[in-house]
């Protein structure tokens, strides 16, 4: 039988979001085995752009995978194992574990996705989405997972699962949402530390803080897979910087909650200064343009949002210079800038 029959699904929808993330501090320490080592450390702040999930129960026998923006559909016949080949190798991930871990059994429901930006544009899209598909399927299956057995799950799933490279951040800031400091200890635990940055903090921080899409994309998992090289053949130049990229998440902390906005620029430059040193490919002339010109506008610090290589930048422009920084990069370049606030929530879910 392909319908669960623990609930009734007669015109039943179950819907998920999960925010998209900016890393504000220690990117790539998360990463192991950095993380293994070192221990890593990292401030993300989750904002108003989302990874959605739709679920419709069907007893007919068919898995339909449907991505309306991509304009692509796939059909399969309800099996416990679906092969990840192809497209929709996310969503079969996440079928595969649920089915592994809780059903024991096929399910038979039409799943629909969308993600307000696309992949490889450095907000943590694919496992935002893996976090959207899991808690779609949790709300649906009443599955027994708390916030951190959630995330887990999902890192395992992209991780291991499906062998993508990467780190662990992306998966708990989806999940918890927030501004949230992050430590990824040796033992392989995760803590994670909501800060209570005051509101008017966080406006000023959104009014300061240029997100700029470059109109490129990255393929993350090459230049994570040099830090990973880069650590095991101890290369100390970029074991130092990743150090560094620790230290930058505690002063990166320390600025929020005191209110020191301004600091951030500072903090901001000194992290892409150091993260450049961590692997090859994360910068590029392009990129490097972009940066010098925002920062010859009055920004005072910036990076690539995710692991580097194209995708989104953001830029601290203290007062009103994000107005002059927005004309220069706009007359300059053929990217855009894209409104946003932080938000407060991380993965909500609900049926119909």
């Amino acid at each position: 039988m392909v319908c669960d029959d623990r609930i009734n699904t007669k015109a039943m929808i179950i819907r998920s979001k999960a925010p998209l993330r900016l890393g504000l501090a220690g990117g790539g320490t998360d990463v192991s085995p950095y993380s293994d080592l070192y221990g890593g450390a990292i401030l993300n702040a989750t904002i108003s752009l989302y990874a959605y999930t739709t679920i419709e129960p069907l007893c007919n026998g068919k898995i339909i995978f449907s991505s309306p923006d991509a304009g692509l559909e796939e059909v399969y016949d309800a099996t416990e194992v679906l092969d990840t080949e192809g497209f929709f190798v996310l969503s079969k991930g996440v079928y595969n574990r649920v089915v592994k871990d809780f059903t024991h059994k096929p399910l038979s429901f039409r799943i629909t996705s969308h993600v307000d930006s696309p992949a490889g544009s450095g907000l943590g899209t694919s496992s935002t989405l893996v976090v959207s598909i899991l808690g779609a399927f949790a709300e649906w299956l009443k599955l027994p997972l708390g916030e951190y057995d959630l995330a887990r799950l999902a890192y395992e799933i992209e991780r291991i699962d499906l062998n993508m490279a990467g780190g662990k951040q992306d998966q708990y800031a989806a999940t918890f949402g927030g501004f949230n400091y992050m430590q990824f200890l040796q033992d392989d635990k995760v803590i994670v530390n909501p800060l209570r940055i005051r509101q008017r903090y966080q406006d000023e921080l959104a009014h300061n803080l240029l997100l700029y899409y470059t109109e490129t994309s990255h393929v993350s998992a090459k230049i994570i897979q040099g830090q990973i090289d880069n650590v095991k053949a101890k290369n100390n130049a970029s074991i130092e910087a990743m150090h560094q990229l620790k230290q930058q998440a505690v002063w990166m902390k320390e600025s929020l909650l005191r209110g020191d906005i301004d600091a951030i620029g500072d903090i901001l430059n000194f992290g892409w200064e150091e993260k450049k040193k961590t692997a090859s490919g994360i910068s590029n002339p392009l990129l490097d343009d972009i940066y010098h010109t925002a920062l010859e506008a009055g920004a005072t610090g910036g990076k690539v949002s995710g692991a580097g290589g194209g995708g989104f930048m953001f830029f601290y422009c203290p007062g009103t210079t994000r107005y002059a920084v927005e004309k220069a990069l706009c007359e300059r370049f053929s990217g855009q800038v894209k409104r946003y606030e932080f938000t407060q929530e991380g993965l909500k879910t609900w049926t119909l």
